[in-house]
Order: structure tokens, then sequence, then C-alpha cells
């Protein structure tokens, strides 16, 4: 047999058995799918161990041989089979439970090396279809194709049959080949296409809707309740892996593991995070990849061609391109929480099935979940696309359990790539849309932010910390990202606060000014660098880097007018409520001066200098006994603002997802499976997304930036040692 084990003429014992079984499989004899082969292979107790090396050359020469004996197919048939009878059996224990776990080890292993080592755009090496001359049962239609008929069984046995302690590793494996299966889409190149074969991922997508719906309940009922694998179940299914062979094997602690062929439940993830569950984590990865998918068709229309009149007008094909819609994100999108079940039925009734999920308990786990990237992916997918799921987020009394875990990973944006810091600016932003919820975080008192080292917030609302936070993230991204989508998100977000903002602390107010210096000094040097090319404007190479310049100095002068409309935003709607921000602007009215007679800025200016003119004028006709202290300033201004009146234009920013989204959610989602679910893949293989030199390091994104239609984009991976 080659790399694989020799056939023994007499079996004696379940290793040589196992051997022997194993060996035919790969090898280059063929088995008709009614051979009791079959079911001698999915029945084996499966104690087996093989060195990695072994099982290199084993899945080698599958893959050789797969062409003429369809083994891969045949295999992913008896797979259906096997779950189309756990189904009927209503998760009842049974030995088709260990086929069907035997049955997808085997597939996972001997598909995954197939698809990451092709060496055919179309990945023909799959195979996923019967040779002429096969002879199939007489109940086999030999008309169905293989991947529908098993991703049909696959989703219909993760939908319908509940989480048990009896059913729970067939379902974590099954997550865990699904990951497998739509693992096609790494070979694919970063912009969606019509030429690229994801087959799997395509008959999911065809699925009808009721098995849709019931797909991404069950996933995201997995998230929320956070079932655990049985310690005993899962102690008995060894994991195996080697370092050097990033290709098929996953890594694990022990450089001196033993290595088992099957149950091979290689995906495990092997560090130690405790806090992790397996199967919510990989219930979410694949309802993440399941939701972004989207398959680009061509579609062609006959058009008469006149552009030369004397010529007979004969109709001349032109190819468009589009997106088909993607089942599974409208499913999460129509998502209703269980508790208004009855209302919705009496009024607001959905086509189709409807996904009915406890918001609460949703809610509650993202809450406790949200430093994990994926997480924050799924939050962002909801409040952007399901509108009765952002209306529950919005009216919950109690958003310090999203906020203060999104403020905290902000905080810390050194520590987080730049798609998760992305991702949280957005949320906020489209939290920030709505004015109750503006108004409700200012009336939350936090008696303490232990996180916060740089000033003791104490007694601080929660929207005096998101300004604080805000803030502080447009002056991380001043001295490292220095992005400008950045910069717009988080100001755009404190204009939509602004006409609600109630109170705000000193601290916020003081930063709030400071943002606007801040600011300035950019702008200021943007101002003099320009100044210095223009004289040295002879120099050829020169010209470019001045509309550079321009073209920058244009953006900040566009951030310092959004600052000062928010602080004109708050003294227009909110001055009485907040003698803190008057006092800051007095303190330091010294760095709006530059600017007053700015074109972009004069107007607004005007108005800042108004309620200077108006609180100076006041303080100057007061007579006061000793100096003007801090706290007699503030109770001055708390006095007089009563007699403030103004009136100005409201500010309002929203946010829209970008017309190709899957520009960057596609290759997103992929770089946080492959970071966080302990897939590994051949890096080499990878075109989705650019890789480093080393399959076998976890990866982490470093930098993102814009392109010009302010689309997020990842600029590189990175693997991290």
């Amino acid at each position: 047999m080659g790399a694989v084990p020799s056939t023994p003429r007499h079996t004696s014992t379940t290793a040589e058995t196992a051997e022997y079984l194993i060996g035919t499989f790969v090898g280059e004899k063929s088995f008709p799918l009614a051979s009791d082969f079959w079911q001698k292979l999915l029945e084996l107790p499966l104690t087996l161990r093989w060195s990695s090396y072994r099982v290199q050359q084993a899945c080698e020469l599958f893959a050789q041989n797969n062409h003429h004996t369809r083994h891969l197919a045949k295999i992913l048939i008896h797979l259906s089979w096997c779950l189309q009878e756990a189904v009927r059996t209503s998760g009842a224990p049974s030995v088709v439970y260990l086929k069907a776990i035997n049955a997808v080890y085997f597939s996972s292993v001997f598909l995954k090396y197939i698809v990451e080592n092709s060496q055919s755009d179309n990945i023909e090496e799959l195979c996923l279809s019967l040779l002429e001359n096969e002879p199939v049962p007489k109940d086999f239609m030999t008309d169905q194709r293989i991947e529908n008929l098993l991703m049909h069984n696959v989703l219909t046995f993760l939908g319908s049959i509940d989480v048990s302690p009896t059913t729970s590793l067939l379902h974590q494996e099954l997550l865990n080949f699904m990951l497998v299966v739509m693992s096609t889409q790494l070979l694919s190149g970063p912009t969606p296409g019509p030429k690229d074969v994801n087959p799997f991922l395509d008959a999911a997508m065809s699925q009808e809707s009721l098995l849709v719906s019931s797909v991404v309940r069950r996933l995201l009922l997995n998230y929320i309740m956070r079932p655990r694998l049985p310690s005993s179940t899962a102690a008995s299914y060894s994991i195996f892996s080697e370092e050097n062979q990033p290709g098929v094997l996953q890594r694990v602690g022990s450089a001196a593991a033993n290595f088992v062929l099957l149950p091979f439940n290689y995906l495990v993830n092997s560090n130690s995070e405790g806090s992790r569950n397996q199967l919510a984590d990989c219930s979410l990865h694949v309802l993440l990849v399941l939701i972004h998918y989207h398959k680009c068709v061509v579609s062609d229309e006959s058009v008469t061609d006149r552009s030369d009149d004397s010529a007979s007008t004969d109709p001349v094909s032109k190819v468009n391109t589009y997106f088909t819609v993607n089942p599974y994100s409208k499913a999460l999108e129509n998502a209703r929480d269980i508790e208004f079940d009855r209302a919705d039925i009496e009024g607001n009734a959905q086509n189709g099935p409807v996904v009915r999920l406890p918001f609460a308990s949703l809610f509650d786990t993202l809450g406790m979940c949200l430093a994990d990237e994926t997480a924050v992916l799924l939050l962002y997918s909801l409040v952007q696309g399901n509108s009765d799921f952002l209306e529950y987020v919005l009216v919950r009394t109690d958003l310090d359990t999203l906020l203060m875990p999104i403020l905290e990973t902000l905080y810390s944006a050194s520590r987080r790539t730049s798609n998760q810091i992305y991702m949280l600016l957005i949320i906020l932003l489209i939290l920030s849309q709505d004015s109750s919820f503006n108004a409700s975080i200012h009336k939350m008192i936090l008696p303490g932010v232990p996180w916060y080292k740089e000033h003791l917030l104490h007694q601080t609302s929660l929207g005096s910390l998101m300004v604080i936070i805000l803030i502080r993230t447009v002056q991380y991204n001043l001295s490292k990202l220095r992005d400008v989508y950045l910069h717009t998100t988080c100001l755009a977000t404190l204009a939509n606060m602004a006409p609600h903002v109630h109170r705000l602390s000193a601290y916020a107010s003081q930063r709030l000014v400071s943002l606007f210096y801040m600011l300035s000094r950019k702008y200021n040097k943007l101002v003099e660098l320009r100044d210095d090319k223009l004289q040295t404007k002879a120099i050829s190479t020169g010209d470019g880097l001045v509309e550079d310049m321009s073209a920058e100095l244009q953006i900040y002068t566009d951030f310092l007018r959004i600052v000062l409309e928010i602080l004109n935003a708050i003294l227009t709607y909110a001055l009485p409520r907040n003698p803190e921000v008057v006092y800051a602007i007095m303190h330091r009215q010294e760095v709006f001066q530059p600017f007053k007679s700015h074109p972009r800025f004069a107007e607004l200016l005007e108005n800042i200098y108004n309620v200077l003119d108006f609180f100076n004028s006041r303080m100057d006709a007061q007579r006061m006994d000793g100096e003007w202290s801090v706290e007699k300033v503030l109770l001055f201004i708390i006095n007089n603002c009563r007699s403030w009146r103004g009136e100005g234009m409201k500010l309002h920013f929203s946010y829209e997802q970008e017309s190709h989204p899957e520009e960057f959610f596609i290759p997103y989602v992929w770089q946080l499976v492959l970071s966080r679910c302990g897939f590994s893949f051949n890096a080499d293989a990878i075109t989705l997304f650019p890789v480093g030199m080393h399959a076998n390091k976890e990866i982490y994104y470093d930098e993102m930036n814009t392109n010009q239609n302010g689309e997020l984009n990842e600029q590189r991976v990175q693997f991290d040692p």
C-alpha cells in the first residue's frame, strides 16, 4: 500500500483491523456505496495511534487515488445517511452516532487536505460525483448533487437536534466540519468574483428558508447557552498534531504528545483560555462565515449596438455581475425577541419563518464576551442589520452591560486590532443616532471606573465616560494610526451626543476643549509644511506632495469644524445643564483665538465668543472680594446659565454600510476564524488575504486603512510568534 500500512492476511486485533480498513480506504481499490466495507470502517472503535508523518502520507495517497476511487464522495454520502438516521432517532444514543462521528472525522481530515493542497482553481480534486458506471443502491438518486445532499443533512441535524450530553460531540464535530467545507473561500481572491468555487457554501445557501432559520437559531442558542462537552466524552478523543505539519495537523502543547489518526478532533483549540467554550465559539464562527458569504454571479443581457447608425442593429452580449441574496443574513436580520411572539403574530408578521430568540439572554451574553472580536462582529451584525434587536438594546436600562466592555476595550486600543476598534466605534455611532440613548447614558452614574488610570473618575456619568474614551481614541489615533476614518467616526458620535449632553463632568469638558487644541496643533503643522513646500515649488517632485498636504489639511479643517459644531450644539441646546463645559471654554478661550478669522470657522466661533462675552462681561460687572477661585467661577456660571438664551442648528451623523461590504467582511471573518478556532490551514494556499511564511502561527491584524470610498480595508495580516 506504499505510505500506509500493508494489508494483513488475518486481522487478529482491533489495531490491525483499523490499519487494514484505513489503508484500504486511502488505497487504489474502489469500493461501491453498498459494500459492507463502509460499515466496517465506520464502526471501528478507532483507538489506533499514528504519527503525524504517517497521517500526512495517508492524505497524500488518498488525494492521489480519489479521482478514480471517489471515496471522498462516497464517505460524504455515508455521512449524509448516518445523519438522516440520527435525525430519525431524535437524538437517542445509538451506534449511528459512532458511525456519524467517524464519518465526519474521516471526511474532515481528507477533504481539508485536498482543499488546501488543490492544484486547480475549480478544486477538481474533490471529485464530488460518482463515476457513471458506479453501482448504487436502488433508492439513491444518481442525479442529485452530493454537496447538496450533504449540506442538507448536516444543517438539518444542527438545526433540529438539541444539544445534549449524548449529541454534543457530534454537534461539535459537525461545526468543525462546516468550517472545513467552507474553507474553499480561502482559495478565492480578496474580492468575490464569478469564478470563485465554493460548492458546499453554495449548497448551504440553496436550502429552504425554514431550515436556514432553524440553523441560525440553533447557532445563536449554542452561543447564548454555551453548552459544554461532557468531560468523560471529550477525554476519550485525543487531539493529534505536530508543529512542523501545519497543512494537516493542529499543534498541541506537548511536543512529546502521542498522535492518533481518528477520531480526528483536530480543530479543538489547544490554548489555555479556560473561559472559552468550544461549542459556543465554533457555532459563532460558522454563523459569521454563513451570514457574510456573498456569491457573485454573471448575467448576460442582449443590447443593441448603436455605435454606428449605418450598421445593422445586431444584438451584443452585455455581461453584468451581481450578488445573490444571502438567506442566513436575512434570517439574522429578521430575528425577533421570543418575549414578543404574540405581538408580532397579531401585527407585524414577517415574510417567511422568523427566528425567535431570547434577546435578554443574547444581550447579556454579548456583554460578557465583548473582549473577543468575534462577539464584537456579531453585535455589529445585529445592531446594523436587525432593527428589532437595535431597538431592544436602546430601551434597556442597563446599557452599561454593553457599553462598559466596549469603552474598556477602546481604552486599551494599543493592545487591540484596528478592525476591532473600528467595529466598536461603528457600534457606538449606530447607537448614538438615537436621542433616547444619548439621554439615557447621562443619567446613569458610575461609582468608579477602576480600569481608567489617567484620572480618578468618581461618580461619573456613563455619557461623560463615553466622551472621555472617544476623545482618548482620537488622541491615540493622532499619535499611532493616523486614520481619517477613525477620526470621522469618533467625532460623528460625539456630534450626535452633543445636543443631549447633561451635566458633563469637569474632566470630560476639559478633554473636549483639549480635543480642539490637539487637532489645531496638527492643523497648524500641516499649514507650515505646506507653506514651506510652496516656497520650494520649483523642485519637480514637490507638486504631488503639496497636493497631498492640501488634501490632508482639508480633512483636518473639517475635523476642527466638527469639534466647533459639537461645542456649539452643547452651548445651544444644553448650556444650562453643562456649566463645566462653559467653564472649560472660558478657561482655555485662547485656543480659539487664532481661528476667529478663518472663513470655515467664523460663524461657529462667533457663537462661542457670544457665550464668552456674555459670561465675561457679567463677571467684569460683578464685584468680588478677593480673587476668582475655580469654585466661585463655576458657581457664577451656574447662576447665570439660567439667563442664557441661544438658538442654533442641529447636527446629526448616521452610519451607512458600504455597497460592497463583503470585500472587508469575508477576509475579516476568516482571519478571526483562523486565529481563534485552532483551524490550521496551509498558508501557501490562501489567496483571500495576504499571509506570512509560517502557517502554524496565530493570525492577527496589524494596520488597517480606508480606501477612497471610506470602506474598511485590511492592510496586511501578520502571524503572531
